[in-house]
C-alpha cells in the first residue's frame, strides 16, 4: 500500500507539473510536511522528491527547499548547440573575424600548389607528422611551455585531446578532482568513461587547495582536471604561488594533472603553465578553436615522453590521425605568424566585449576576466536560472545555466554569457535584454 501511495504521488506531481498546474519556481512542501500530508514516512517522502528530481521535474536546493523546474527548456542546455536562425547565441563561443574567410581561401590556394599535396591523401603518423610536431612545440615554447616535438601529439581539437587523455591514462571507476564549476565537455567525458568526479570549491582566484587535500585524504583520487589560466566559466588566472602549492599537493598524493588551456592565449603575462612547472605529472591540452576558428578541429597534447605511446594508441583507436589538410594549414599559420596576430586581435576584441558588458551590467555583481570571452552572472535569491534562461529563449537569446557547469550537489543559480559569437552592436542589445530579464525575475 505504501509503495502504491508513493508511486501515485509521484505520478500526480509529475502530471501537475507537465500540465502547468504547478508552475516553474513553485516551492513544494518540505519533506516532513509532505510525509505528514500524505500519511507516509519521511524516508518515503524523500523518495518521492528524489524520483521527481531524477525525472528532471524538480530541483532540491540546500537550505531553500524543493522547487518545480522549468521543463520547457531544451535538454542539456549549455552542452548541446541550438542553432535556430533567429537565436542570438550567448551560449557558445566561436570568435571569428570576417577577414578569416579570405585567410582560409588564400591558405587553400597556397596548399593546392604545394609539392606535398599528394602526401596529404595518405594515412599519417598517429601523433602527427614530425615536422608539424616540431612546429607545434615551437608554438608552445613561445607561450611559456618549453617542450620538444617528442612530447607533442596533434589531435582533432582540444575536446579530442581530453578524450584521448582520459582513454589512455585513466580507467573506469577512477576518481578525478575537478572544480565545483567546470567545463561541461569534461563532465560528458567523465560520464562516458565512467569516472567519478569529486568537486573542489573555489577560493578566490583558484580552487580551494585545503579542500583538495581533505578530499585526497578521504579518497584515492587518481587525477586533477584544472584550468589554471582563464578558467571556464569563472575566468580566474591562478597565481604562481597557488600553482606551486597545487603541484606540491599533486606530487604528495600522486595525482595526474590534466591542464586545459583552451582559453589561456587570452591572458597575457600569466604565470607559467603547470606543465612547465611539473612536466613529469602534467598532461597539457589545448587547440586552435578559439584563437583561429572552431571548424578547424586541430589541437595538441603535451605530455611526458613515457606516456606518449599510450596516448598514440588512443588517437589510433579514435581518429587514426588528425585531418591532414587542416593540420597543414594550421602549422603554416603558426610558422608565418598568422596565429600570433589573430591571438592579439582576439585579445583586443574580447576586451572590447568585456567593456560593453561592464557598461551594461554596472551595479550588478558578475565574475569575469577583462580579456575573456565569457562572464558568470550569479542570480539573486529570488531568481531561478531555469526561469531566466527560458524567458531569454522567448526573447530569442540562448544562454548557459549553471547546471551544465556544476559538479557539486548544490547547483548555484547563475548563468554564463558567451560574448564571442555575435557582432558588437547586437551584443550590447542582447546583454541589455539579459539585464532586464534578470532584474525582472529578481523582483518576483
Amino acid at each position: 500500500m505504501t509503495r502504491l501511495r508513493y508511486k501515485t504521488l509521484v505520478d500526480k506531481f509529475a502530471a501537475d507539473i507537465r500540465a502547468g498546474h504547478l508552475s516553474p519556481g513553485t516551492r513544494l512542501p518540505t519533506h516532513r510536511q509532505l510525509a505528514s500530508d500524505a500519511g507516509m514516512s519521511l524516508v518515503t517522502a524523500t523518495r518521492v522528491y528524489a524520483e521527481l528530481e531524477a525525472m528532471g521535474l524538480v530541483s532540491g536546493e540546500a537550505g531553500r527547499g524543493t522547487f518545480v523546474r522549468e521543463i520547457s527548456l531544451p535538454p542539456n542546455l549549455g552542452i548541446e548547440q541550438y542553432a535556430a536562425a533567429d537565436m542570438v547565441d550567448l551560449n557558445f563561443n566561436y570568435p571569428s573575424f570576417s577577414s578569416q574567410t579570405e585567410l582560409l581561401r588564400s591558405a587553400l590556394r597556397q596548399l593546392a600548389t604545394s609539392g606535398e599535396l599528394e602526401a596529404l591523401l595518405r594515412y599519417q603518423p598517429h601523433g602527427g607528422r614530425q615536422h608539424e610536431r616540431v612546429t607545434v612545440a615551437q608554438h608552445l615554447k613561445e607561450r611559456g611551455l618549453n617542450v620538444n616535438a617528442d612530447n607533442v601529439l596533434i589531435v582533432s581539437g582540444a575536446q579530442h585531446g581530453l578524450a584521448t587523455t582520459v582513454m589512455a591514462l585513466l580507467k573506469p571507476g577512477d576518481v578525478v578532482a575537478v572544480d565545483a564549476l567546470t567545463y561541461p565537455g569534461f563532465k560528458i567525458l567523465a560520464e562516458t568513461y565512467h569516472l567519478e568526479l569529486v568537486a573542489i570549491p573555489a577560493a578566490g582566484e583558484g580552487p580551494d587547495l585545503a579542500a583538495l587535500e581533505k578530499r585526497c585524504k578521504q579518497r584515492r583520487i587518481r587525477a586533477l582536471y584544472t584550468m589554471p589560466t582563464l578558467h571556464n566559466p569563472l575566468g580566474w588566472v591562478m597565481s604562481e604561488h597557488q600553482r606551486k602549492n597545487l603541484i606540491e599537493l599533486a606530487r604528495k598524493y600522486g595525482l595526474l594533472i590534466i591542464e586545459d588551456a583552451a582559453y589561456a592565449f587570452l591572458a597575457k603575462n600569466s604565470p607559467p603553465p603547470l606543465a612547465m612547472m611539473a612536466p613529469e605529472i602534467t598532461i597539457y591540452v589545448s587547440g586552435f578553436s578559439k584563437n583561429i576558428a572552431t571548424g578547424l578541429r586541430v589541437g595538441f597534447i603535451a605530455a611526458p615522453v613515457e606516456k606518449i605511446p599510450a596516448l598514440e594508441r588512443a588517437i589510433r583507436a579514435t581518429t587514426w590521425n588528425t585531418p591532414t589538410v587542416m593540420t597543414a594549414i594550421t602549422c603554416e599559420w603558426i610558422a608565418d605568424g598568422t596565429i600570433s596576430r589573430l591571438e592579439e586581435e582576439k585579445r583586443q576584441d574580447a576586451q572590447m566585449r568585456q567593456l560593453i558588458a561592464k557598461e551594461v551590467f554596472e551595479g550588478m555583481r558578475y565574475v569575469s576576466h577583462p580579456s575573456s570571452y565569457f562572464l558568470w552572472l550569479p542570480l539573486t535569491e529570488e531568481a531561478r536560472a531555469d526561469q531566466v534562461a527560458m524567458a531569454l529563449m522567448r526573447e530569442h537569446i540562448s544562454v548557459s545555466t549553471s547546471e551544465s557547469f556544476a559538479t557539486s550537489v548544490h547547483v548555484p543559480h547563475a548563468i554564463r554569457l558567451a560574448l564571442g559569437s555575435i557582432e558588437l552592436t547586437p551584443l550590447r542589445t542582447a546583454l541589455e535584454k539579459v539585464r532586464y530579464i534578470v532584474e525582472m525575475y529578481s523582483c518576483l
